[in-house]
């Protein structure tokens, strides 16, 4: 199992960036996938899931009407659209393949595989 974050860099803000998350070595739409992220001096961060199908998603209260994650699971792929940017955004961020088909909260016990995270800072 493989997964590969891209779309991080330098973003406004008030701005938006898109995160994607390229999943290899699994059945696309048979498990959640999370997004976390950490920023420096600070524990890692829940931001983020959506199980399997794609159905059903939650968010920290932090993002909650900022964020917006999404799957095509034809491309084996998760987005994090992250609209209306704000500095504490920044952060580096993962993606992270559940055990299982539901989003079962942000805990490490929750967590099957970890991507090697892509930097997004927000800055004017």
């Amino acid at each position: 199992v493989q997964l590969v974050e891209s779309g991080g860099g330098l973003g406004q803000p008030g701005g938006s960036l898109r995160l994607s998350c390229a999943a290899s070595g699994f059945t696309p739409g048979y498990y959640a996938i999370y997004w976390f992220r950490q920023a420096p001096g600070k524990e890692r961060e829940g931001v983020s899931c959506i199980q399997g199908s794609g159905g059903t998603t939650n968010y920290a209260s932090s993002v909650k009407g900022r964020f917006t994650i999404s799957r095509d699971n034809a491309k084996n792929t998760v987005y994090l659209q992250m609209n209306s940017l704000k500095p504490e955004d920044t952060a580096v961020y993962y993606c992270a393949q559940g055990r299982n088909y539901h989003c079962n909260g942000y805990d490490a016990g929750s967590i099957d595989t970890w991507g090697q995270g892509t930097q997004v800072t927000v800055s004017s």
